[in-house]
């Protein structure tokens, strides 16, 4: 054994052990097994002739009906792709709505949805924040407040992470679900019902970042004679803007990406067209509006990296 391999040894025998590890790698292992046994998962179903069936089957569905039977030609896949992109589905029995049409609808609503919770975000997040909703924020001797005034700021303080949690523990679709029966069907319930979850995180994670601020320089201007206000508009805010950032556009991808799923519930969108090509069996249209969904992911995900990049060279 040379002289590499022999310290090399010793380091894998000296490595610390830790019995939580391995006692979470057992659970994990018997957990999966467990899965596996309760769920009847039979691979053997899954390679069977009736798959592969289904699958050719699938396969050649998905193809533009002008290439049923034929071989696959890019210029006419290309020419029924533009005329979905401009034009959809218009036919007698029923209609899709255009590409174009679906993904400047779901691109909206993700916007106005996102805009919405960015802004209850923002303003929850100082009295979500433990340094700011406390009696004398930043002021040394929090004992000179009555007794009535920190139970106050204590009171707001677990109201508003309450309200926080609630609005972000109902899902999306649950939260579209419900509005519907109030406002009918509309852009409206799936605007709102974004915006109440993504609010809910937001103001979260805005509530974390601003705890974590350096306190040095808010507790001067609080000495200064500076009140809460100034405090969070004027040294708060500027401090944290970039990673306020940060979280509101990764929130806004999430935004795009659920806006496609809340189509499905009526509201014309790329889920609603989706919804109705499963529906009807059209199974080509479907991929259509399944690849226009990738790509306005796609895009929101690109607007996003190049806003993160320049917000980390600022």
């Amino acid at each position: 054994m040379t002289a590499r391999a022999t310290t090399v040894h010793a380091l894998h025998a000296a490595r610390p052990r830790s019995r939580f590890l391995r006692f979470s790698a057992v659970g994990v292992a018997a957990l999966v097994t467990w899965a596996w046994w309760a769920g009847r998962f039979d691979v053997a179903d899954l390679f069977s002739a009736r798959r592969e069936a289904n699958l050719m089957r699938f396969l050649e569905d998905v193809r533009p009906p002008a290439l049923y039977g034929k071989p696959w030609d890019w210029g006419v896949a290309l020419d029924w792709a533009a005329t979905m992109f401009t034009s959809g589905h218009q036919g007698a029995a029923f209609e899709l709505p255009s590409g174009w049409e679906a993904l400047r609808i779901t691109l909206a609503m993700s916007i106005a949805a996102i805009v919405l919770a960015g802004l209850v975000g923002l303003v929850a997040a100082f009295p979500a924040a433990r340094t700011f909703a406390t009696a004398d924020a930043f002021l040394p001797g929090s004992e000179r407040s009555s007794v009535a005034r920190r139970r106050a700021w204590t009171a707001l303080l677990i109201g508003t992470r309450g309200a926080l949690l609630f609005v972000r523990s109902i899902p999306e679709y649950i939260w579209a679900y419900l509005l519907i029966g109030m406002l009918g069907i509309s852009a409206w319930p799936a605007v709102v019902a974004l915006a109440l979850h993504n609010a809910g995180t937001l103001g979260k994670l805005d509530a974390e970042t601003v705890e974590n601020l350096s306190p040095r320089a808010l507790r001067a201007l609080r000495g200064a004679g500076a009140s809460r206000e100034q405090i969070a508009a004027f040294a708060a805010i500027p401090s944290a803007l970039s990673r306020f950032l940060l979280y509101f556009f990764y929130r806004w991808e999430t935004c795009v990406r659920e806006a496609t799923v809340l189509g499905m519930l009526g509201i014309v969108s790329l889920g609603y067209a989706l919804n109705e090509a499963r529906i009807r069996g059209r199974y080509h249209d479907m991929l259509f509006y399944v690849l226009m969904g990738a790509l306005l992911v796609l895009i929101g995900d690109l607007v996003s990296a190049i806003a993160r990049r320049a917000i980390r060279k600022a």
